[in-house]
């Protein structure tokens, strides 16, 4: 079965990517043209270079592809309002959907944003049932990816597409060589963090992700959406978490939300002044002080999405960096890992 994967070299896609060829799938795998991608070298895997914002090309390149998993998006949230952004995941879904119909493709799955759906509280986290509220931030990426799912899910009911929709929540894993969701963690060694948020938001292991997503190609009803998900946890609670595991300092204080809101907003006034991202602007401090809380029950029945503890992902993320030159890990921390609690939790 031959399976054609965009953004096959993102955190997602590269374990993806891997999960395909454990199941012994022919992987055609997109990569940007002239992009060095670290994380498929070496892979038995077909890379090809495009665009997916040329249509005559993504239909060019689905020719003879049995199965297609979108992966390819612009997760950028500075600046807030982004044409390329708006480009890129919707022009480009849109092209890889007419792809798709296009060479009759028996099955998509294409990748979302569990912010497609309105968040929820620790005892009432949200679900697929919850309607978009992410417009209030004003974020073209979040806006962007909700317009993507919709006119997936529309081709689905008006032209007969065979695809479902699949949501992860924040990935935490390996593969990491933005590094993105793993900065966290990097900050956090480098005791670059003085301060817990009040919010919180919900983690899942990227491996299990990619079980998700592989699983949605042959599981899963079309025309539905899963949300990929795992454990709710504060910040505070995830910092624990990353401390226990890699013994890491966490910050013992968490201001109060006015204060890091008027951090963020100034950050942002003098990033656009002076034309650079700010690492928390106005809209990412908003996000940090708000529980954006889910529940993957609807995935776990239907698609058969694993369950590890996060702390998985944690120490994956933390000796791919190691393995990789991201990070240099000091003595305590060798030992700590070295005397074993950590490295004894079950494998995904």
């Amino acid at each position: 079965m031959n399976v054609f994967i965009t953004g096959a070299d993102g955190l997602l896609g590269s374990n993806v990517v891997r999960e395909l060829i454990n199941r012994s799938y022919n992987v055609t795998a997109l990569v940007e043209r002239g992009k060095e991608s670290k994380t498929l070298e070496g892979l038995p895997i077909t890379k090809v270079e495009g665009n997916i914002l040329e249509g005559a090309e993504m239909k060019f390149l689905l020719r003879g592809i049995d199965m297609v998993i979108h992966c390819a998006a612009c997760t950028n949230i500075w600046p807030a309002k982004s044409l390329k952004t708006r480009r890129v995941n919707i022009q480009g879904t849109q092209n890889v959907v007419n792809a798709c119909l296009e060479n009759n493709i028996s099955r998509a799955v294409f990748i979302g944003t569990a912010n497609s759906f309105g968040k929820g509280s620790k005892d009432q986290p949200g679900t697929e049932q919850n309607p978009y509220a992410a417009g209030v931030y004003g974020l073209d990426y979040m806006d962007s990816k909700r317009e993507a799912q919709n006119l997936v899910l529309k081709a689905v009911h008006e032209k007969g597409l065979p695809a479902i929709v699949v949501n992860p929540t924040f990935m935490i894993g390996p593969q990491d060589a933005k590094p993105s969701s793993g900065a966290m963690i990097l900050a956090l060694l480098q005791k670059k963090v003085p301060c817990s948020t009040p919010g919180g938001k919900n983690y899942i292991n990227v491996k299990d992700a990619a079980i998700g997503v592989v699983n949605a190609l042959t599981m899963g009803q079309v025309g539905e959406a899963y949300i990929l998900g795992n454990e709710n946890l504060s910040f505070k609670e995830m910092f624990t978490k990353v401390g226990t595991v890699l013994g890491a300092n966490v910050p013992k204080r968490t201001l109060p939300s006015g204060l890091i809101k008027l951090y963020g907003k100034l950050n942002s006034i003098l990033g656009t002044l002076f034309k650079y991202a700010p690492a928390v602007s106005s809209e990412m401090a908003i996000l940090s002080c708000e529980d954006h809380y889910y529940s993957a029950d609807k995935a776990v029945e239907a698609l058969k999405l694993p369950q590890t503890p996060i702390e998985n992902g944690i120490l994956d993320c933390y000796e791919w960096f190691v393995e990789h030159g991201y990070y240099t890990p000091k003595e305590y921390e060798v030992s700590k890992l070295q005397k074993g609690t950590s490295l004894t939790l079950p494998k995904s």
